[in-house]
Formats: structure tokens, sequence, C-alpha cells
């Protein structure tokens, strides 16, 4: 099973979203494919997923998380031992998220959340101080991206399968060019 977390304000209607989908139908493994739809709050969006995964043996699960959905992703796989696949990953979203606290928008769809300070202290139950076993882990990192610094996430996920993109952005735009990487790491040939 492939899991897509994806990024704060997001959604599963987002570009990469869209684009693992259209490519696990292309190539035979849509039954394979979840995206939920993660709430605001970082402790329901673990719940979520763990509900969604009970019984499937690690083995059996990749992760692929984008920004926050990184952060997510590298907790659960620290948790359960899942492969994950990291797209731009946060590293302290409590620190990075701060200034965003009341209502937002939404990038697809319409409608907003709200951000609150217990979900800034919710992501602090999630941290993991470092990665156990890198070789779970497929760093894919943009040195142009204008929200977080690829050399927080260089040095987080030392040791991993890393691929270091020359310029990009914080959405990784050019994510087509990288899809079959990421779902090859994640056992799909």
């Amino acid at each position: 099973m492939i899991v897509y977390l994806h990024g704060f304000r997001s959604s599963p209607q987002s570009f990469k979203a869209r684009l693992l989908a259209h490519r696990l139908t292309e190539l035979g493994h849509a039954d394979r494919w979840r995206c939920p739809a993660l709430p605001v709050s970082p402790a329901e969006s673990i719940a979520l997923v763990e509900r969604e995964l009970r019984g499937v043996p690690a083995d059996q699960v990749s992760l692929i998380g984008s920004s926050l959905g990184g952060y997510y992703a590298t907790y659960l796989a620290e948790r359960h031992g899942y492969r994950a696949v990291l797209v731009n990953p946060a590293t302290d979203p409590g620190r990075d998220l701060s200034r965003y606290l009341g209502e937002q928008p939404l990038w697809h769809g319409g409608g907003s959340i709200v951000v609150e300070a217990r979900h800034l202290d919710e992501f602090k139950t999630l941290a993991v101080a470092s990665i156990t076993r890198p070789e779970r882990y497929y760093l894919i990192a943009a040195t142009g991206d204008e929200v977080l610094d690829y050399r927080d996430m260089l040095k987080f996920y030392a040791g991993a399968k890393t691929t270091l993109i020359d310029g990009g952005d914080h959405g990784l735009s050019d994510f087509g060019a990288y899809c079959d990487r990421a779902l090859a790491f994640c056992g799909i040939v």
C-alpha cells in the first residue's frame, strides 16, 4: 500500500497526489493507493492514517509525504517501520507554522482551516529526535525551496537515499521528473 500524506493547507487534490494516483493507475497499481484528507490537528492526522493502515504489515506500506506530510511520514515510519519518501519535508513544523495561527485558506476546493496553539503543541508529541534506519528513507529536496530550508532536511535525513535538486520550489512543481523514482523506492517498478 502506498499512502500519500499531503502538506499544510493542501489536500488529496494536490498536483503531486493526482500525479501519483494517475501514475499508479497507469502501472496497474491503483488498488494500492491511499490519500486521506488530513485534518488540521496533527494528532488526528496520525490517528486517521494509523486507522487506515491497521492490520497491514509494515513491509507492505510505503509513505510519500510532502512538506508537513513528510513530518508525519517520518513519525509513522519510526513508529511502525514503514518506508518513506519525503518531498521537501518539514523538520520543525511547530516553529515553521507558528506564524499561521488563526484562520488559513486551503489551496484546493475553497474553504479554510483554523490553526490553534494546541496544534503547534501536538507537533512536539510527534517529534523524532533522529531517524534510526536511514535506508528506510528517500529524501527529495530542492535547494530553491522558498518555504523550508533544504539544509535542515539534509542534516536531519543524513544517510538516507537523497536526490538534491538544484533550484526547484517548495511545491516541487517538476515532481513529474521524480515520480517514478519515488514509486521505485516504494517497490513499484
